[in-house]
């Protein structure tokens, strides 16, 4: 599942707008809308503050580097 299909799945299942959810999140319409459409070039931060309402977060992951192939 990518990120705009999760944040419109959680955003639907507590029964809230696009508009309600900007709101909420306290980001414009237009970047809730971008982040549902999967835009590719969105402000962590912003992100951030959405998904934070549904208790989660995205930051950096480490990887071991000796695993990759």
């Amino acid at each position: 599942m990518n990120l705009a299909t999760f944040i419109k799945e959680r955003r639907k299942a507590v029964h809230l707008t696009q508009p309600e959810l900007a709101e909420k999140a306290g980001v414009g319409l237009r970047f809730v809308r971008e982040l549902e459409q999967g835009k590719q070039t969105l402000r962590l931060d912003k992100v951030n503050q959405v998904l934070q309402l549904f208790g989660y977060e995205v930051g950096p992951v480490l990887m071991n580097r000796d695993h990759e192939s």
